[in-house]
This record gives structure tokens, C-alpha cells and sequence, in this order.
């Protein structure tokens, strides 16, 4: 496997880009956790960001009735289009996956199935912000599975209390039953990272884990709440609203009262409060600033506007 990657490279003379966290995956066992944590059926329709040279690509198409490859490097995009030629259920698009839209992209596949899976070896410098692009347009999902540095992984999966749990944490666990499939080392890629990686499955939940008034209010307290971890929550709370303008009409008062109400000690830091517990603050201040069903966003599927 190592060989036939490097060799691609070296016919093609494609390097791995730096700029672009490039890291191909290159063991075989791998490629089988993946596509092992996916589940795949001739039924399903998948979405892979950043498919690279393509092994995974590959390994995906043998499984999946389509496959979404999408990469945003012109030279691989070329790599792609000439290896899968002859695949009639690999879809090639170029293109920088947080400025795609994603109702657009997975509109072909409603034909096939109810909702995608995604499978990627992510590049590090850019998990965060697409795992939370992907949950942010969950309905269109039913999994995802991803290959990401290991200390995202246990950020993904961390319980309140423990030193990774932050905001993200809370983002995707409100929407997914997350799990750590196996740990990766090094040696897995080309050329090889300083760290371990990790592949995690994030089942996609048909409810939030807690049911808000205002999804953007409960964010809001969240976000604000690991603003200032080393802070109470009632002081990282109030000084929240200068960042978000959700919290910006509470006062002091006001939320020390509401912690109050609603069971939370005003002492605890944000890394010991756990998601229930932050959506009954979020309905709490809700209800306090009257915007109750005031909520307008656009379409969070469409491309970023920065």
C-alpha cells in the first residue's frame, strides 16, 4: 500500500502539501476500521473530504452504491479524475469543502437515500471547523467517521470534569453519540505526523441530546460559559456579552439568580457543567429576555461567509 501511494506520487510528481495538511494514509488495516465503523451498504451514498490520492476513495467505492470525493488540490483533483475514470459511482468535485454547499452537494443522493455518511481523513489544521460545518447541517447526515489527531479525538468524546471538555465537546455531543474506534499511530502515513491520530464515529442523533428554546441562546451560554474557563460561570457569563450579543442584556444579578433557579452552583467552572445542565441556564436567560421563538438564521448548510 505504502509503495503504491508513494509511487502515485512519484508518476505524477505530487509531493504532500504542507499548507494543506497532507498526510495520505497509507496502512491497510486502517482503511478496514474505517470502513468498519462506517457500516457501508450498496444502498448508501457517502461524502469524503479530502480525498487525496485516493486510497480511501478506493476502498469506499468497493462498499457504497456513490461516493463524493471532494478535494480541494487541483493536482490531486486531476490524480482523481484519471484513476476513477472508469468508476461509474465516484463522484470527483473540486472544490474547498467549507465553502460548498452542502444541501447542493448531497441533493443527488436523496435519489439513492434518506441521508449521507461521511468518511474523511481530515487534515489537522481544519477538523474543528469542518466537524462542526458537518454538524451544523446534521439532518443531511446519518454518521461520520473521521480520521483526526488524537487529541481532537478525546476532545470529541471528553466528559465534564476532564481536561479536554470544552465548548466543542458540548457541540458535538449535542448532536452525536461520539465514539473512539481505534487509535492510529504515526506510521500509518506519508509523510508521518508528530502525533497519534485517532478514527471516531459520531452517530447522528434524530434529537439534540437537550431540547432549548433557542438552539443560537444555548450556544451562546456555552461558548461564553469556556470564554474564560479558568472563571466561574457566573463571571465568564457576565462578561460573555461583550462577545455575544445573546447575552448582552443579562445582568449580574439576573444570572446569578437564574444559576440559582436552575441548580448550578455561580462557582463551578464551564469544564464541570455538563450539556443538560447548560440548556436549562440557556432556557432560563431565554425566558428572562423575552426572545422566545426570535430566533432567524440563515441556511447553515449554505457555503461560509467568513
Amino acid at each position: 500500500m505504502k509503495w503504491k501511494i508513494k509511487n502515485l506520487s512519484k508518476e505524477s510528481k505530487i509531493r504532500p502539501r504542507k499548507n494543506l495538511g497532507q498526510n495520505f494514509l497509507i496502512d491497510h488495516n486502517v482503511l478496514g476500521v474505517i470502513a468498519d465503523a462506517a457500516e457501508l451498504t450498496k444502498d448508501d451514498v457517502v461524502v469524503e473530504i479530502g480525498a487525496g490520492t485516493g486510497t480511501l476513495t478506493e476502498a469506499l467505492s468497493q462498499e457504497a452504491r456513490l461516493v463524493i470525493a471532494v478535494e480541494i488540490d487541483e493536482r490531486l483533483v486531476s490524480v482523481l479524475h484519471k484513476r476513477f475514470s472508469g468508476y461509474p459511482n465516484v463522484e470527483v468535485v473540486k472544490g474547498d469543502f467549507l465553502q460548498l454547499n452542502l444541501t447542493e452537494l448531497t441533493a443527488s443522493s436523496t435519489l439513492i437515500s434518506e441521508k449521507s455518511k461521511v468518511v474523511a481523513n481530515l487534515p489537522y489544521y481544519i477538523t474543528s471547523p469542518i466537524i462542526l460545518r458537518l454538524l451544523s447541517c446534521a439532518k443531511l447526515f446519518e454518521r461520520l467517521v473521521v480520521l483526526v489527531q488524537k487529541e481532537v479525538a478525546e476532545r470529541i468524546v471528553a466528559v465534564p470534569g476532564s481536561k479536554r471538555y470544552g465548548a466543542f465537546s458540548v457541540a458535538v455531543q449535542y448532536h452525536s453519540d461520539p465514539e473512539i474506534m481505534a487509535i492510529v499511530p504515526p506510521e500509518a502515513f506519508w509523510p508521518q505526523p508528530k502525533v497519534d491520530s485517532a478514527v471516531v464515529r459520531m452517530l447522528i442523533r434524530e434529537t439534540p441530546r437537550v431540547k432549548t428554546f433557542d438552539e443560537g441562546m444555548f450556544f451562546a451560554v456555552v461558548r461564553g460559559g469556556f470564554l474564560k474557563r479558568r472563571k466561574t460561570i457566573l463571571r465568564a457569563l457576565s462578561m460573555a456579552g461583550k462577545t455575544f450579543p445573546e447575552l448582552a442584556s443579562i445582568q449580574d444579578d439576573d444570572i446569578r439568580r437564574i444559576l440559582r433557579e436552575v441548580g448550578v452552583d455561580s462557582k463551578r467552572r464551564a469544564e464541570t457543567i455538563g450539556i443538560e445542565e447548560f440548556g436549562r441556564i440557556a432556557d432560563a436567560i431565554t425566558l428572562e429576555c423575552g426572545d422566545l421563538g426570535q430566533d432567524e438564521r440563515h441556511d447553515v448548510c449554505e457555503p461560509f461567509k467568513g
